[in-house]
């Protein structure tokens, strides 16, 4: 019982930390994409889809 709960909350804390770094990709991606720094923008992308985001 102890080990199904102790996995629960890895997995659910695993999914908090995923949404948090794919909200902040999010927000930096916007800021550049305003900015108009094409080549930050192409870093932020190739981020995402190193995480899979």
């Amino acid at each position: 019982m102890m080990n199904k709960k102790r996995q629960e909350i890895i997995k659910n804390a695993s999914l908090s930390h995923r949404e948090s770094l794919r909200k902040s990709l999010n927000n930096r991606l916007e800021a550049a994409r305003v900015n108009g720094n094409d080549k930050l923008v192409k870093q932020l992308e190739a981020e995402a889809k190193y995480l899979h985001l």
